[in-house]
């Protein structure tokens, strides 16, 4: 199973865990949650499509939706606490080391994505950490620049953990609700897939900018 034919078709291949492997299915989703919003290396893993889906599932009884939005709140929680943490260090050591080893690191991220995070969040404020959670991409980013920003742990929880209700909530019951209505049902490839390219196509477009310009620069 790769990771296309995965995303791609969410609904048969959770609803085949659902049905074979019971509650490891749960561990399933809460890694998926915890690495989309935990790492910034891997903004491209589904979000948003992987918790409508799960909505629908619930709906159709193959899973628990009281204790999956538990499991899944309590992901995006820790994963974005992990980030924020990861942030924060990073930030220091912006100021601090400027080895040969962390300026590789630096190379790995998504330098565009950050700035651009950066931009909204220095708009935005604190508000950010609430309305990125509804934006690929820059979900994945907003806890790291505040880490970078040194923002107070206690502010960045405190929109960490309304974000993650409101996010997990509305997008799990939305599923719920319209996830196998015959409308959504028949289109839910396209769904999931306009939900993966949204996320992917901006970190690819960045790599390739990023190739082309090191190219012209070595001309």
């Amino acid at each position: 199973m790769s990771f296309f034919d995965l995303v791609l078709h969410l609904d048969k291949h959770l609803a085949f865990l659902a049905e074979n492997y019971g509650y490891w299915l749960y561990v399933f989703l809460f890694l998926i949650i915890f690495l989309e919003t935990g790492l910034v290396l891997v903004p491209f893993l589904p979000g948003d499509s992987l918790l409508f889906v799960a909505g629908a599932l619930a709906a159709n009884g193959s899973i628990d939706p009281i204790f999956l939005s538990v499991i899944l709140i309590s992901a995006a929680i820790l994963g974005n606490t992990v980030n924020f943490l990861c942030g924060r260090w990073f930030g220091k050591q912006c100021l601090s080391d400027q080895s040969k080893g962390f300026a590789r690191l630096i190379g790995l991220i998504d330098q565009r994505a950050l700035q651009k995070t950066q931009i909204f969040y220095q708009k935005h404020g604190g508000k950010t950490i609430i309305a990125a959670r509804f934006i690929p991409v820059v979900r994945t980013f907003a806890p790291f620049v505040a880490g970078i920003a040194q923002m107070p742990q206690k502010t960045f929880q405190m929109f960490n953990v309304a974000g993650a209700l409101l996010w997990i909530i509305s997008l799990i019951t939305g599923g719920y609700f319209f996830g196998n209505l015959p409308l959504v049902r028949d289109h839910l490839h396209t769904i999931v897939l306009i939900g993966l390219l949204s996320a992917l196509v901006p970190v690819v477009l960045s790599v390739l900018w990023r190739i082309i310009r090191s190219a012209i620069t070595s001309n």
